[in-house]
């Protein structure tokens, strides 16, 4: 039995006698009492300190080191009667309210993120942005607010950013000022700390629910139409190589995991991220992640070795979380020799910039080809580019279906299949417009047909396919 059990049973033996608050607590198998005043001494505590002296007790008479030993749902409530005890103990005369807050704050403090906790819970934020310790943004359907959320110091929000990064095996400190991770539930966390955060830490979270978004839900927000999607589907299931386009927060990774859902189960899928955030529903898939370098500079393991490495592994597609360096050339070199259906998403403002950023990205990696055949290299591996772009007061829509045709005399041709026109703003600063079908028809349907996909006969038609206002 571990030191945080025995705590914790010695405890409740007490407190189911009666005896709890006679005169101490024999948690950890020491006998300390809870006051540090006698009778009464913390009922002169402020608020916070009251918080910080409970925490503290809590932490010197437990064993947190060892809550793996339980299951987090029994801990949480035999913890919780530690602490209802402690509270009781140090300051009885708080009322309910304010009881019950303070609880569920030291809980949050001793097994959640902190104040972070009731963010992470609310399921209107998308994004959690922490500009020092005082200032705590976030981000409810497209606008910015601030919040009142706010950490003791930098040093309390330091420990929520180490206790953050340490549960996915990476590290924060001087020598590694700058990390990646993510949650558990998979939302992305980026965290930047002195000497590199001149004004104390940054934490930036980009939140991902639980439950993945479902092509459903996107059509509901209107993110695309529904002849838009029946193309995305078909181009999946006919294993089209797919490059997702859009920049920083337009939700290119939930279109990604929304368009991985249409991948067949019986297809053996491999996905490379730099934190993995892809919630794909497949049987068959094998999820890699990059590692940085070690203390010592060693040891990393980057985005092209996963490639390369992916490529030993009999995969049938290959799913890239962003492109951006020198894994480019590998990706496309394997969407061209057996591994169609692969997908990737860039940072580019539209599809012809997203072209420039593989060629840019490619140069990146040392490699000096002519520009013909690197192009003829993109011309031949992608053939289906999906522009998303966030507008104006929030609203995040595609706009852009582009197919990607062939190389003529060094330009690389391509046509606009669908495309979102806005055509203005409301009167609370939200963009609104139409989705268009630009009456081309793309080469690639006789190659769905193969497949036995059959798209309408009138589906790229010249005409609105629908409005979002």
């Amino acid at each position: 039995m571990s030191r945080l059990q025995q705590g914790l049973s010695k405890l409740n033996s007490i407190s189911h006698q009666g005896t709890a608050g006679a005169g101490g607590s024999s948690i950890g198998g020491a006998s300390r009492p809870l006051t540090s005043g006698g009778t009464g001494g913390g009922a002169n505590k402020n608020y916070e300190e009251l918080k910080r002296s409970i925490h503290s007790k809590l932490v010197e008479r437990l064993d947190f080191t060892r809550v793996k030993d339980l299951n987090s749902d029994a801990m949480r409530r035999d913890i919780r009667r530690v602490v209802e005890h402690l509270c009781d103990t140090e300051n009885p005369l708080l009322n309910r309210m304010e009881r019950e807050k303070l609880i569920d704050e030291i809980l949050d403090e001793v097994l959640g993120f902190g104040p972070l906790e009731p963010l992470l819970k609310d399921p209107t934020i998308s994004d959690i942005l922490v500009n020092g310790p005082k200032k705590v943004y976030v981000e409810r359907r497209g606008k910015l607010e601030l919040t009142d959320v706010k950490f003791r110091d930098n040093d309390h929000l330091l420990q929520i950013i180490d206790r953050i990064v340490s549960k996915v095996g990476r590290r924060v400190d001087e020598t590694s000022p700058m990390v990646d991770a993510r949650l558990p539930d998979g939302s992305r966390v980026n965290a930047v700390i002195p000497p590199i955060a001149l004004d104390g830490a940054s934490l930036s979270i980009r939140r991902f629910g639980s439950n993945p978004l479902k092509l459903e839900d996107l059509l509901n927000y209107k993110a695309f139409s529904p002849e838009m999607a029946m193309l995305m589907e078909a181009a999946i299931k006919a294993r089209l190589n797919v490059i997702i386009s859009g920049g920083t927060g337009c939700g290119k990774t939930t279109l990604l995991n929304t368009l991985s859902s249409f991948i067949p189960h019986d297809e053996r899928v491999i996905t490379i991220e730099d934190a993995a955030e892809l919630q794909l529903q497949q049987d068959h898939v094998v999820r890699l992640e990059t590692r940085p370098p070690n203390i010592e500079g060693k040891g990393a393991v980057t985005t092209r070795d996963c490639v390369r490495n992916a490529l030993r592994m009999r995969p049938e597609r290959i799913i890239i979380g962003e492109c951006r360096g020198a894994e480019t050339l590998d990706m496309l070199q394997a969407m061209n020799t057996g591994h169609s259906g692969s997908m990737t998403t860039l940072h580019a403002n539209n599809p012809r910039e997203a072209l420039s950023r593989l060629e840019t990205m490619i140069m990146m990696g040392g490699f000096e080809l002519p520009i013909k055949a690197m192009r003829q290299q993109i011309a031949s591996a992608v053939d289906l580019i999906i522009q998303a772009n966030r507008l104006q007061g929030g609203p995040r829509r595609i706009t852009s279906i582009t197919e990607v045709l062939n190389l003529e005399q060094d330009i690389i041709i391509m046509q606009e299949i669908f495309r979102y026109k806005q055509l203005g703003v409301d009167q609370n600063g939200r963009a609104y417009g139409q989705f268009e079908a630009t009456g081309v028809r793309p080469t690639f349907v006789p190659r769905l047909e193969q497949k036995g996909i059959k798209l309408p006969s009138n589906m790229f038609a010249e005409r609105v396919l629908m409005r979002d206002y």
